[in-house]
């Protein structure tokens, strides 16, 4: 199998290539990824070997379509991802998401290549707190940001090109991700890598938005499971059964290396920032037959503190930015949570 994945020296992609690469040995993969600031090689050094790298944009009608007509299949993760950052510029959230996938399928349909779509369950907007309804297949979208309404704009397309010009194409819409190799600006990554810091955690407004938290193998995992066994046309929700609130998480990561569940600070909420999250996974596992590996929280936390723990080299270069650039962007201390 010769296999595209674009996005694949970011956060689920690069994880996604070691699977790849470790389970399928058959597989000739090739990542296309443009190393924005959310991309990076040493991610991938690992697999280096055994891997083609190429340097590019997924924007670029004329190598997306030579990479394209050379493969067997294009998994496609390359998106801008962060909430915060689209609500500062929404400009690189349409023309990654929106133009990038645009331009993927235009090259599929071309060379008649299958194809398989990585979404975001934030397409849905969010649930009330108390609210004991999930996110289904069924579920209308209403997307809260500029990330957000990109990602689904994006599905949409998807939707549109295999209806219209019967492109073979899947699409999974998964929850949030934890694990290695997860940029230091998202939340888990950040508190874990203050708190090794000696730096007290960061917690937007109350500490109550939950989340539906996978680990990021059981993610990837499910992907080759709808890449093998899905039904062209489908959507597939992915979910671990992780719902948890922020404020949890952060006491727990406290608590796992050895602090005060109770040292952290309060900072300013995120504008629009959804509630909750949750993921009804019934069509992925009954008609499919996937099972997560990680059912027990904590324990995919505490695998992934060891990971940052044991991984200083990898992140210690982006944390100074990325601390500085919270900052520019007002993130002001509310109070201290002890």
């Amino acid at each position: 199998m010769r296999l595209l994945v674009t996005g694949g020296a970011g956060f689920i992609g690069a994880n996604f290539v070691h699977q790849t690469v470790a389970e399928r040995p058959d597989a000739q993969v090739t990542v296309l990824d443009k190393l924005t600031y959310a991309g990076n090689l040493a991610s991938l050094d690992p697999v280096a070997e055994q891997i083609r790298f190429v340097r590019g944009d997924v924007a670029d009608a004329d190598l997306v379509d030579a990479l394209v007509a050379e493969s067997d299949l294009v998994v496609h993760f390359a998106a801008e991802s962060h909430n915060d950052n689209s609500l500062t510029d929404p400009s690189p959230f349409v023309q990654t998401n929106l133009i990038g996938t645009f331009t993927l399928l235009e090259a599929v349909r071309r060379h008649s290549v299958r194809y398989h779509h990585i979404s975001t369950d934030e397409v849905y907007g969010d649930l009330d707190l108390d609210d004991p309804a999930r996110f289904t297949e069924a579920t209308a979208y209403n997307p809260s940001s500029p990330y957000s309404s990109t990602k689904a704009g994006s599905d949409l397309l998807v939707r549109a090109w295999v209806r219209s010009f019967g492109v073979a194409a899947t699409i999974s819409n998964c929850s949030n991700n934890y694990g290695p190799y997860q940029h230091v600006e998202k939340f888990i990554p950040r508190q874990i890598t203050n708190v090794l810091d000696g730096v007290r955690p960061k917690l937007y407004g109350t500490g109550a938005n939950v989340r539906d938290w996978i680990h990021v193998d059981d993610h990837n995992r499910a992907v080759w499971t709808i890449i093998d066994k899905g039904e062209i046309g489908q959507t597939y929700l992915i979910g671990a059964d992780g719902e948890t609130d922020n404020r949890t998480v952060v006491e727990t990561v406290l608590e796992l290396c050895g602090r005060d569940r109770g040292d952290f600070d309060f900072v300013t909420d995120r504008p629009g920032h959804d509630l909750r999250y949750a993921i009804d996974a019934t069509r992925l596992r009954t008609e499919l037959g996937w099972q997560p590996r990680y059912r027990d929280f904590r324990e995919g936390l505490a695998a992934t503190i060891d990971w940052y723990r044991t991984h200083e080299h990898w992140w210690r270069p982006q944390k100074d930015a990325t601390e500085q650039a919270y900052a520019r962007s007002g993130e002001r201390t509310l109070g201290r949570a002890d």
